[in-house]
Formats: structure tokens, C-alpha cells, sequence
């Protein structure tokens, strides 16, 4: 090595898993016995040992300052592709070759920058030749092809890859008026590593694609920058439901089920149950939610010649548009139930479907299953039956509409009178029987146009009148279930324990009482047999009023009808124990998810409305050596968490303010006020 010898070196710090980076420099004098101080074209000053030195241009003496000179004096010969016709040539002959001798078979001459041109082109080269000391081996045929094609997709990916990110700023820079970005089919699985990791956080597979756009764009590389960064992308919105995310639940129905769903409506089945009993004489009364669509039970009176009067629960009869095992019926399995949400629900058969030929609508002749109960004086079942019909919806009344008429006393509605005190003498029969009530506030919470709302459900006579109906339905599945030996989904409830008597006397009557109660209270038990139904005070029960909303009251249609018509019932003993544990799990789920996003939103509103000051009472302690007690907000009907800084009696009444509420990581405080002044104690 000498002064002036031009060199090529590897940067240093330079790793082999990272691109090559060379630069070009100047020897100027020895640093001890084996290193050399060189000087680059910028002028900067390097130390170099040996090994860092990867090429040395002998032949002519060189400045600094020549540097840059001779480098664009080799640009135009740093074409890669004219190491094809060398590898062509030399790969027959199986011939290797240095630099120099590549420079004569290139460019027919060897200056200088020519063999450093053939040497940066051999070096940076991945698909023609290998490097061996010094010289460079053609590679074969088979390994060039197959070198090529990865280098071709590698090139592809990059494109993508570029053209990606380009989407992305053109998505984050987007005016609120301007068109929406059209993502690319194969930006859908770098997306969707996003979403799971913003779900998931740590715990999600295949996070390299999401860390590596967020390192990209600048932001950190944890779950919440990927959340907003999604936000940001007008891809989720402020309040994206992840509780519904993380879920298995289905959101969407396939091509084929929609296929399926528009031969129905164009094409009706052949109605299994043609024979059916004609009570579109009947005055009928569907009894709902303004905001129902769903429409699957009505209810009517028969007032009979002896002074009887016939009660007909008409319950909506989706089996009249499938059969088992078809496609609409193990979609139906696959949701098991309709999942409601503050923002909308989740229908478990497709809208077309579950709000037109299945609903109950008013004013059209419509199928149903109806169950027609004489009671005794006491409220006991007299005699029933069951009965595959028509019938024809005369009015759609709300909740309010039924306790209006009610209490006018309307002359020309005796039916609905009747259908009350058949009601109030139900729910004593079932008191007498040793049902258990427990009224606790209910709240229904809805979001549109992100506002949210939160309404106390009334306890009152119509939702009553209409809740004693669906039970005593379902009373009358039962038994004819256990009397015939068939397959159903039979709920029953273990006797709780209930503290004595004395003791819940000594709570306050009311929230806390019934709170205490509750705390008792074991889950129900979905199984083939019939089994006693603690809190309803009923020995067999069967729910069958929500088959457009829950498979398991679907499954249950399907058993009576078929032994209705003297068939033998579509589904075994086995396979109905699996559909009832896939409903149960499944149901399990999608009520998880139902009380999550419910919360979510429940302090969301509390966060949008900081000022206002909220009557509670404290319902019980959750944690009494920590101060921690649930109270219930009485105008919203919610049950939340607090920390007292003083001593609390259950059934205590106090005002307080919600300081501190972050729904998304569910975090809420409260504080006691004093509303005299409006300040914090």
C-alpha cells in the first residue's frame, strides 16, 4: 500500500445483515504497523486496517480531490445487465474471472476505472456470479434462474411495499371531504396485522408488519399507536368496538347465505305445515321497543261461548323459510343469537329475512307458531295447545301506547285488559309457586350520529303483561316437551340460597334488597331434561319466543313442529346436547361482549358530561377493607364502583361526580359532592 493508491472500504460499524455501504478514499500515510489514514472525497479522515480495504485501484497515483471526478467517470459502465452476456460466455467455458479480466471481456480494456468498474459490478452483483477469494465462478443455470426469480420478488415486494406507504400518507394527509383512499388487495394482510396487534397488543402473532409501519411513520410501536393509527386511516373510528373485535362473533353474512336469502324472498319453500289453524280473525297485538324490527311474538284474546277466554301467544315461525342443516340454518347455528349493541345489533338471520316474511308485521298475513292456554282462576294452566297458524298482526303498539290504553280504560281494547289481569294473576300464581322477583333498574343505552343516549326502563304494567305471556309460553313448551319425551332445550335454575329473612329485612327495601338477592341468584342451566326454574317458580320451561334472535328457541321449534306433523324430530338427543352447548358458549359470548361495549359507552357518557352531579345509592360493598362499594346511579340506571373517603351504610344516598373516566382502558372515579355548593368534599 502507498501514498496516493485509491482504495474502497467498508464503512465502519457496517453489519453483514445490513445493505453494503463502500466509499472511495485516499491513502495518505501509515498509522502504525498495520493501519492507514485515508481521506475521502468529502475530505473526512479514516482509519483503515487491511481488512476493511475490499478493493485497491493500482496504477495511478490519486488526490482527494480526484475522487469525485473518477467516480462519474465509471457511472456509464455500471450497467448490471451486461454481466448477463458475460455469465453466458463464461458459464459454458467454466471459466472464473477477476476484475480485470471481467473489465477485458466488458469493456476491452483494463484502465484503471475499468477494472473498478467490473469489480463494483461483480461485487453488488446477486444473481450471476459467487465470489471466491478474489475471483468470481459463474453460477449455474438452475441456481441463476432460481436467484433471479427471489431477487424479482424481493423487487415486487419493495414496489408494494412503497406503493403501500404512499397509500398510507395519502390516507393520514386526506381532507375530511376528499375520496377515500383505495386500498389494494395486498395491503390487507399488513392492515390486518395492524388491527390485531392494536387488539392484542403483545399477545398478537405476525406483529413484525404493524411494528414495521409504525418504526416507518415515526410512532411508537405499541397497541394504542396502532389503534390511533387505524383511527387516523379512517380505517376504525374513535370508538371502534374492540370488545366485538376480539370476539369470534360474525359481523357479516357470506355470498352464499345472501344467495340463499334472496331465493326465499323470490322463491318462498313449500310451507312444511300447509294444515295450519287460521286466526287472522283474531284481534292481534305485537307489543315492542319503537326501535324493534325484529317483530316474533303477538299476542291475542279468544273470548270463548262458555265465558272462558282462550290467551293465544302467536310466536313468529322463521322455520317456515329453512329446513335443518341448510345454509340459512347453519349461518343461524354459527351466530346463535342476535347480539345487541348500543350502536345497532347483530341479527342472527339476514335483515331481509328477519324484519320481512319472518317478522310478525302488521297488517299482513303472516306464519307463526301460536300456543293457545286456557288458565284457572288461580293463573295455572287449564289446558293448552300448540299450534302451527296464520295469523295477521292488527296492531304494532309500544310499551307506552299499551300502559296509555291501560290506564284510559279504552272500551274498544277489552282485549288488552283481559290480557293484564290474565297477566297479574299469572305472575301471583308463579309468587305462590315460589318465583322470585327481583325488579333493579334497567337501562337502555343507544348511540346514533355519536350521540348517546341512556334511558331507565320503566317497570311498568305493559312490559310486565308482555314478560308474563313469553313465560307462560314458554311454560307450555315445557310441558308439552316432558309430556311427549322429546329433545329441547329445557332452562332450568338450582334453588339459591337466599340470606334469612329477618336479615334481608334489615336491608333497605328496594335496590339494595334486591341487589343483595341477586348476589344469590345461580346461573341458569340449559340441558334435554326437564328441570324446576328457581326464580320463575316453574317446574319445566322451555324458551321458544325469540326464534328469529336465539337458536336454542329456534332448535325448540323445530322439535314441536316436526312432532306436530307426526315426524320424528330433525335433531337426536346427541346432536341436540352439542347444539345447545354450542348455543350456550357462543350465547355466553356474545352477552360478554353486549355488557363490555354497554360499559364502554355507559362511561363515555359519564366522560362527555364531566359537570353533572348524579343521585347514587350504595348498593353493597365490593371491598370493604379498601373503602370500595357499588353504588347505583339512579337517573341512569347504572351500577358502577367507588372509593369512599368516608363511613357508608348500604342504602346510604349521596351525590357525586364522575373526575376521572377513561372508557377504553375502563377507568372510572368518582367523588362525593355536596350539591348545596356544588364543589368536592
Amino acid at each position: 500500500m502507498e501514498k496516493g493508491n485509491l482504495v474502497e472500504f467498508r464503512l465502519q460499524g457496517d453489519g453483514a445483515d445490513k445493505p453494503r455501504q463502500s466509499r472511495l478514499a485516499v491513502v495518505e500515510r501509515p498509522e502504525g504497523k498495520k493501519h492507514w489514514i485515508a481521506v475521502d472525497g468529502r475530505g473526512q479522515s479514516h482509519t483503515l486496517h487491511p481488512r476493511d480495504i475490499t478493493y485497491v485501484v493500482t496504477g495511478e497515483v490519486y488526490k482527494a480531490a480526484d475522487i469525485s471526478k473518477f467516480w462519474q467517470t465509471i457511472q456509464p459502465y455500471l450497467d448490471p445487465s451486461s454481466l448477463e452476456v458475460a455469465w453466458e460466455i463464461l458459464a459454458e467455458e467454466g471459466e472464473s474471472v477477476d476484475p480485470a479480466a471481467m473489465a477485458m471481456l466488458l469493456f476491452s480494456e483494463q484502465s484503471p476505472a475499468l477494472c473498478y468498474a467490473a469489480h463494483c459490478l461483480l461485487s453488488e452483483d446477486k444473481s450471476y456470479f459467487k465470489q471466491k477469494g478474489d475471483r468470481y465462478e459463474p453460477r449455474p443455470s438452475a441456481q441463476v434462474l432460481e436467484l433471479k426469480h427471489q431477487l424479482n420478488m424481493e423487487a415486487q415486494r419493495q414496489q408494494e411495499w412503497q406503493s403501500f406507504m404512499e397509500r398510507v400518507q395519502a390516507s393520514l394527509t386526506a381532507e375530511p371531504l376528499e375520496a377515500k383512499v383505495e386500498w389494494q388487495s395486498g395491503d390487507r394482510p399488513r392492515l390486518e396485522a395492524l388491527e390485531r396487534f392494536a387488539l392484542l397488543g403483545e399477545e398478537a402473532q405476525h406483529r413484525a408488519p404493524a411494528l414495521e409501519i409504525l418504526s416507518v411513520l415515526g410512532r411508537p410501536e405499541t397497541a394504542p399507536a396502532a389503534f390511533q393509527l387505524l383511527v387516523d386511516l379512517k380505517l376504525w373510528s374513535d370508538h371502534e368496538n374492540l370488545f366485538l373485535r376480539r370476539s369470534q362473533l360474525p359481523t357479516q353474512f357470506s355470498s352464499r347465505v345472501l344467495e340463499m336469502t334472496h331465493r326465499c324472498l323470490t322463491s318462498p319453500p313449500p310451507d312444511p305445515d300447509a294444515d295450519r289453524l287460521d286466526l287472522t280473525h283474531l284481534k292481534t297485538y305485537t307489543i315492542d321497543d319503537e326501535s324493534t324490527r325484529e317483530i316474533d311474538d303477538g299476542l291475542s284474546v279468544d273470548f270463548l261461548a262458555d265465558g272462558q277466554q282462550r290467551l293465544w301467544i302467536h310466536i313468529a315461525d322463521p322455520t317456515r323459510w329453512l329446513l335443518p342443516g341448510d345454509e340459512l340454518d347453519l349461518e343461524a347455528r354459527r351466530r346463535c343469537t342476535t347480539v345487541y349493541l348500543p350502536t345497532g345489533m347483530i341479527p342472527m338471520f339476514p335483515p331481509e329475512l328477519a324484519t320481512g316474511p319472518m317478522s310478525l308485521n302488521q297488517g299482513r298475513v303472516c306464519t307463526a307458531l301460536s300456543f293457545g292456554v286456557v288458565l284457572d282462576e288461580t293463573g295455572s294452566v287449564q289446558e293448552y295447545e300448540i299450534r302451527p297458524s296464520l295469523v295477521k298482526p292488527t296492531y304494532r303498539l309500544t310499551y307506552e301506547d299499551v300502559d296509555e290504553i291501560l290506564q284510559l280504560g279504552v272500551r274498544a281494547e277489552p282485549e288488552l285488559e283481559a290480557l293484564a289481569t290474565w297477566a297479574k294473576r299469572r305472575a301471583s300464581w308463579r309468587v305462590s309457586q315460589g318465583a322470585i322477583t327481583i325488579r333493579m333498574p334497567e337501562s337502555s343505552i343507544k348511540v346514533c350520529d355519536d350521540e348517546i343516549t341512556i334511558q331507565v326502563l320503566e317497570d311498568s304494567l305493559s312490559r310486565m303483561l308482555v314478560a308474563e305471556m313469553m313465560i307462560l309460553a314458554g311454560e307450555v313448551a315445557g310441558k308439552y316437551g316432558e309430556a311427549h319425551g322429546l329433545a329441547l332445550p329445557f332452562r332450568g335454575q338450582p334453588q339459591p340460597e337466599l340470606p334469612p329473612e329477618q336479615e334481608l329485612m334489615q336491608l333497605p327495601a328496594g335496590p339494595v334488597r334486591y341487589s343483595a338477592i341477586r348476589r344469590c341468584m345461580p346461573r341458569s342451566e340449559v340441558g334435554i331434561t326437564p328441570a324446576r326454574h328457581a326464580s320463575l317458580g316453574l317446574n319445566t320451561y322451555t324458551q321458544v319466543t325469540s326464534p328469529i334472535r336465539r337458536y336454542a328457541d329456534l332448535l325448540a321449534h323445530f322439535q314441536i313442529k316436526a312432532h306436530l306433523r307426526g315426524d320424528l324430530p330433525p335433531f337426536s338427543i346427541e346432536t341436540t346436547k352439542e347444539l345447545i352447548q354450542a348455543a350456550s358458549t357462543t350465547a355466553y359470548e356474545a352477552t360478554l361482549v353486549e355488557r363490555q361495549t354497554n360499559r364502554y359507552w355507559s362511561l363515555e357518557y359519564l366522560r362527555r358530561n364531566p359537570n353533572e352531579i348524579w343521585q347514587a345509592i350504595m348498593l353493597r360493598w365490593l371491598r370493604e377493607h379498601e373503602s370500595l362499594g357499588l353504588v347505583l346511579l339512579e337517573d341512569l340506571g347504572l351500577e358502577l364502583a367507588m372509593r369512599f373517603t368516608r363511613p357508608m351504610e348500604m342504602g346510604d344516598r349521596l351525590e357525586i361526580k364522575a373526575v376521572y373516566v377513561d372508557p377504553r382502558q375502563d377507568l372510572i372515579q368518582f367523588v362525593e359532592c355536596d350539591r348545596s355548593t356544588a364543589v368536592v368534599i
